[in-house]
């Protein structure tokens, strides 16, 4: 196997600039997102996750899980190319037992600058180092070193969740793991009107994460995303393997729990799904291989074990299939926890539209790899650590 990589690879040039497509007023959303995953010492087969939103949009107020954001100022760019913006970090952790969301919810102002801005503490070639720093008394930023040789993430937990449990301070140091997963990979896409989407992301990382002064080795990845359209139904959900492969698949769609404006996370109803496929990808370390997916089936039920998340609603259990005319992927992931996080937006009209966005830390119960090669299962892997997307609504 390729021995890991010293840098991370690839294009990200734009990684600190919000200007790349022009805002659209209630539709333009930035964000930067950080999931990390460590092992359970207490349950193999669980793992504890972090999740980081640093995120601004254009909008004159938005609910965020019944926190209501009003911005009071648009972002500004100066002219050195840095940025100064009003948004949100937010974030939840689980620990194996305990989903603790949200571990902070807070409204800041935010620098984002790239290593060619003054405020950079040294020279830079503006090739990808920089950072999003909320202005706040604790760190807590994220940014990619001189180099592109790693990445950092500090974050503190609010006071409201301390009093529950949480832990208090978080810091990591994301570095390359091995070749397609640590090489940057870029999508930009405009529909018309100026919609649209660019993405940015880093699908597989190595981690060392401290919770409280307390280290663990995993896992995690990374995505800066700008949006530029209403928002609508979805499956989204990864997966690393212990001998670095990555998989992911994704399915937009129009159902009836479109119109849905409450939380629970599933419900009889939703079954019948438009357009009823999706893609994927699976970065095969055995095969040293990248394996594109235009196929993708994802199914939902109510879970047969009777786990709950912590609003007393029974958790989903997933059926996913990706495939093309290699091979295919079907695999049953049991959620063990949920993060819920609800959106109301102000729109025409004096009406208010909704989205209801879910994740969930899974256990993979079965796996199934088949190619030319042979049959894979999960006894072929020495872990395999998840995360799984659901979001319904019409958010506009």
């Amino acid at each position: 196997m390729q021995a890991a990589p010293k840098r991370f690879e690839g294009d990200f040039s734009s990684l600190w600039r919000l200007d790349v497509m022009p805002p659209i007023h209630r539709l333009s959303w930035w964000w930067y997102w950080v999931i990390i995953f460590v092992p359970d010492p207490s349950n193999p087969g669980r793992t504890r996750q972090l999740m980081t939103l640093w995120s601004t949009k254009e909008t004159e107020a938005i609910r965020v899980s019944g926190h209501w954001w009003k911005p009071g100022s648009r972002m500004h760019k100066d002219e050195h190319g840095g940025f100064v913006i009003p948004g949100m970090v937010c974030a939840w952790w689980y620990d194996g037992e305990t989903m603790h969301e949200p571990l902070t919810i807070r409204e800041c102002r935010m620098a984002v600058v790239g290593d060619n801005h003054p405020l950079w503490p040294r020279e830079g070639s503006g090739e990808g180092a920089g950072a999003i720093v909320p202005i706040e008394r604790e760190d807590m930023s994220l940014g990619m070193l001189p180099g592109n040789t790693g990445m950092w993430m500090s974050l503190s937990s609010d006071r409201e969740a301390r009093a529950r449990g949480a832990p208090s301070t978080f810091e990591a140091e994301l570095t390359p793991w091995w070749g397609p997963t640590s090489h940057v990979t870029y999508k930009n896409n405009e529909y018309s009107l100026g919609m649209g989407y660019d993405i940015l992301r880093l699908q597989g990382m190595r981690c060392r994460l401290k919770v409280d002064g307390e280290s663990a080795e995993g896992t995690a990845y990374f995505q800066k995303v700008t949006v530029q359209a209403p928002t609508f139904p979805w499956f989204w959900g990864m997966m690393h393997f212990g001998d670095g492969s990555y998989l992911d698949w994704f399915m937009p769609h129009v159902s009836p729990l479109s119109s849905a404006m409450d939380d629970r996370p599933w419900r009889r109803r939703d079954f019948l799904r438009h357009p009823d496929n999706g893609t994927g990808i699976f970065h095969d370390r055995v095969r040293g291989r990248t394996e594109n997916f235009a196929r993708c089936e994802v199914e939902l039920s109510q879970s047969d074990r009777g786990l709950r998340d912590h609003h007393g609603h029974l958790l989903p259990e997933f059926r996913v299939r990706v495939w093309n005319g290699r091979t295919q992927v079907s695999l049953e992931a049991r959620a063990v926890s949920r993060a819920r996080w609800t959106f109301d937006q102000p729109t025409m009209g004096g009406m208010v539209s909704h989205l209801t966005y879910n994740e969930y830390p899974f256990e993979i119960e079965r796996i199934a790899i088949l190619d030319e090669k042979g049959l894979r299962t999960i006894e072929d892997y020495e872990w395999i650590y998840g995360n799984a997307e659901h979001a319904w609504g019409f958010l506009h």
